[in-house]
């Protein structure tokens, strides 16, 4: 396959070429690792090559999955691949090698789906900050315009795709992580539903189910197919997300019918956003008003400070939990030779939660989730933007800093919406529908009820096909 092709196809488009005979997966194996080495330099979205096991992947018999030959990379945190470390993106957890000796169960259904994994990508330290520019690593840098963040947690991925170097790549979302890079790179970011892809063997679930894994893609159809590949429960599960009533690759493929969506143009707490996400609202307002669906400003009302104290107090104890586990499993004190400053300053004001505080802050999510759930009685999906802003230059959140509180004003202002679906477990899928004067991509942000991801997939494809992306290409890897 020639090189300029590549990137031409989406993950179902190369399987087909391959179940054709008119390419073989080691010659798309090669074509990405071509782009790798073409394009990583002027980027950093790739962290660890996985060059010769790749390969050796494809010399093997492939599994007869929908993706069978497809290369594709993981985020490097969570997903566990057999035979490879992962940093998470952490000097001090980097510093320890370990090499896992299990795939992660998400990472058993990609390699029966029949992908290939060629790389792990950045992120920021424990996925702690929604850029991407870990002490570690370094930053990664945007295609559409390389003085400006990818966004994060997964923007290693959110590059990596944006510049054609897979077709879909991993990420996982605490807070935005795979909408909010999607949004920056001109991508499809889908949030599924809580619990509806597994995290184990190791973990049952992650700061009371706030986080989520899939992956950021160009097209709506490669989303919808990697979830038929992965979605379900895993033995030992927790609990699990209701089960889809069909396929949901069959509901990227069906008329959504006439759907009612609330939109808004403010943030959570009514604020305002950039003109630049205004525009993006409103013009995807329009297009779904033209495409017959009642459309109409609202938003759902709920008790904003009990939803930032209590998402506060998740996250901040996520990432202790973390710094904690590494302390107590290793003896090795979690120092600034080895951790961040703003992920240790983190973890000192997660010191004063108690046990009670976090229950408490569970259960105070719990009512908002409720009191989202009563929105969605009215509207089938809401509307608003996935983002505050256009993508800020590289270095806006600065984790040199021990001045947390600083640093997070910066990222709710960048931020303002995504993290509330996580709080609620429901699905949110980010779209690339609007590009400003300066060609940078803004997502516009599709939240549904929860487990019916099926309808935002079928509205999604529907808006993709009345103004497709897909040949928007950004500078780099266009």
């Amino acid at each position: 396959m020639r090189f300029d092709e590549y990137a031409s196809y989406d993950g179902l488009g190369l399987a087909e070429l391959i179940e054709k005979g008119e390419v073989t997966p080691l010659e798309l194996v090669e074509a990405c690792i071509e782009r790798i080495e073409k394009h990583n330099p002027k980027i950093n979205a790739v962290v660890l090559r996985m060059d010769d096991m790749a390969r050796q992947a494809c010399a093997g018999v492939l599994p007869d999955g929908p993706f069978r030959g497809v290369p594709y990379m993981l985020k490097d945190i969570l997903a566990q691949h057999a035979g490879v470390s992962t940093s998470a993106a952490c000097r001090a957890i980097k510093n320890l090698n370990v090499i896992s000796p299990i795939d992660s169960e998400l990472v058993a259904r990609y390699k029966r789906a029949g992908l290939i994994c060629v790389g792990k990508t950045n992120c920021s330290e424990l996925g702690l900050t929604n850029t991407t520019g870990p002490l570690l690593f370094g930053p990664t840098r945007n295609p559409w315009d390389t003085s400006r963040i990818p966004g994060g947690s997964s923007g290693g991925s959110g590059a990596a795709v944006a510049c054609g170097m897979v077709p879909f790549a991993h990420g996982n979302d605490i807070g935005g992580s795979i909408r909010i890079p999607s949004s920056c790179c001109g991508l499809v970011g889908l949030k599924p539903t809580r619990a509806r892809n597994p995290l184990g063997p190791i973990y049952g679930d992650l700061a009371s189910g706030t986080v989520q894994e899939h992956v950021l893609s160009r097209t709506v159809r490669d989303s919808a197919a990697v979830l038929d590949a992965t979605a379900g429960p895993d033995l030992g599960d927790p609990y699990w997300a209701p089960p889809p009533v069909g396929r949901f690759l069959d509901a990227a493929r069906r008329y959504p019918g006439r759907l009612r969506i609330a939109f808004s143009t403010t943030d959570v707490k009514g604020g305002p956003l950039h003109e630049d996400c205004v525009n993006a609202v409103e013009n995807a307002a329009r297009l779904c008003e033209s495409l017959g669906h009642v459309v109409e400003p609202a938003r759902p009302a709920f008790d904003l400070d009990i939803y930032r104290v209590c998402f506060g107090t998740l996250f901040l104890a996520c990432i202790s939990s973390v710094v904690n586990f590494f302390e107590t499993s290793t003896g090795i004190k979690a120092r600034e030779d080895g951790f961040e400053p703003l992920t240790l300053a983190a973890a000192e004001m997660a010191k004063g939660i108690s046990a009670g505080a976090y229950l408490n802050a569970v259960t105070g999510l719990q009512s908002i989730a409720r009191e989202i759930a009563r929105f969605f009685k009215t509207y089938d999906v809401w509307l608003t933007s996935t983002v505050g802003s256009p993508p800020p230059l590289i270095g806006h959140v600065n984790v040199s800093s021990s001045d947390f509180m600083s640093e997070v004003q910066k990222m709710e202002a960048f931020s303002p919406i995504c993290p509330l679906a996580n709080a609620t477990g429901q699905p949110s899928i980010s779209l690339p529908l609007h590009w400003n004067v300066d060609d940078l991509p803004i997502g516009v942000l599709f939240t549904g009820r929860f487990g019916d991801e099926e309808t935002l997939l079928s509205l999604a494809a529907q808006l993709e096909q009345a103004a497709p992306w897909r040949d928007k290409h950004p500078p780099i890897g266009g």
